[in-house]
């Protein structure tokens, strides 16, 4: 059997011990101490957000944004339909109603002129959405310009879920810095990893406080427990933001590491009519590439084939509008004939962006994937 070649798997720098004996020498162990202090200051000095709140997962800091935002039960949110269900889940998690946009083909993100129809639709029924949450889709950027210029039309918050693009840029600022308030993940599989973990980012300390507050009971200033306030146990702990502060020592390596599986595949395909590859959109991280396919049948094909190989792909994520939890819930597009969103599923497939990859293994990736075309 060939050695297993993952979609994207943890990558450790080397570093991450020094700072977890740290935790342990000094016995802070709770979600509390240096580690977390300077792993939140380790995201602000990099992307240069003002503010920062380590927390447990990125749905967490998502769920807590969107509370942050006065989200309430009866508000609606609107939603990025193309993206994984952790960017919708929290609005249910508030009983607030989700709307769901379409993406463009030039992002694979929202589309600004579907959320110009959805924002025209919400102003004649006389509710406007409380949120909108843009999603960077496998590390790349939306139409930032775009999006904030409506957006701000209508005097509405966006909460930016950067879970995926960590390092990546638009128009020289970085994601996550791009809303009001933005969100990271450190899942296993991302760019960086805590091995779970979240940050919440804004430049308005009233939205990381609130965060903070929350994530940690909600317990009042009072000299005994008081809570006026439903809380969470979402905190990071200090022991996990020891192998933050040791993964952010290699970020920027990462980023290169991927960009280089980006461009080795955009060549290697670049003659071949039936393969696509995702566009870029300004400055991505390229954390997965993702081909689209002419012929839709062959996403299953190329999928098996390489899975046969003991190599980890996977479909694009299956857009909210069409889940079965979300499916009554509104969804707009740019016009009444296209679903950017479920045409991206129906014909896209994420390769191995893992950047512990060799040469020879992307080489057994394109082979496989060229044999079947």
């Amino acid at each position: 059997m060939n050695s297993r070649i993952y979609l994207a798997s943890p990558h450790m720098s080397g570093e991450e011990m020094k700072y977890i004996k740290e935790a342990f020498d000094t016995n802070w162990i709770a979600p509390l101490g240096e580690n977390v202090n300077n792993f939140e200051k380790d995201i602000c000095d990099y992307t240069g957000a003002k503010y920062a709140t380590a927390l447990s997962s990125g749905t967490a800091a998502l769920h807590l944004g969107l509370k942050a935002l006065g989200v309430k039960e009866g508000d609606i949110v609107f939603c990025q339909s193309l993206t994984f269900s952790a960017s919708a889940n929290p609005i249910l998690y508030e009983k607030a109603i989700p709307v769901f946009i379409d993406s463009n083909y030039e992002t694979w993100n929202m589309c600004p002129k579907a959320l110009e129809k959805a924002f025209e639709d919400a102003k004649k029924e006389n509710k406007l959405p409380k949120a909108v949450v843009t999603v960077n889709l496998y590390g790349q950027s939306a139409d930032y310009d775009s999006i904030r210029k409506i957006c701000s039309k209508y005097n509405v918050p966006i909460l930016e879920d950067a879970a995926e693009s960590l390092g990546a840029k638009y128009k020289g600022q970085y994601t996550g810095t791009l809303g009001d308030i933005g969100v990271y993940s450190f899942n296993g599989n991302k760019i960086i990893t805590t091995s779970g973990g979240g940050m919440i980012i804004s430049n308005k300390k009233e939205y990381t406080d609130k965060a903070l507050f929350l994530a940690t009971q909600a317990r009042d200033n009072a000299p005994y427990y008081l809570h006026s306030e439903v809380g969470y146990n979402y905190r990071m702990s200090n022991v996990v933001a020891g192998i933050g502060r040791g993964q952010m020592t290699v970020l920027n390596k990462r980023i290169e590491q991927k960009k280089y599986i980006y461009d080795k595949y955009r060549e290697s395909f670049k003659d071949i009519d039936e393969i696509e590859i995702m566009p870029e959109f300004e400055k991505p991280n390229h954390w997965l590439s993702v081909i689209t396919l002419k012929d839709e049948s062959k996403v299953e094909a190329i999928i098996e084939a390489l899975s046969k190989e003991n190599i980890e792909a996977r479909r694009v994520w299956n857009p909210m509008h069409r889940q079965p939890i979300f499916k009554r819930y509104k969804y707009f597009t740019e016009s009444k004939d296209t679903d950017v969103s479920g045409d991206l599923f129906d014909r896209g497939v994420c390769l191995p962006s893992d950047t512990k990859m060799t040469d020879e293994d992307l080489q057994r990736v394109i082979d496989i994937i060229k044999g079947l075309m």
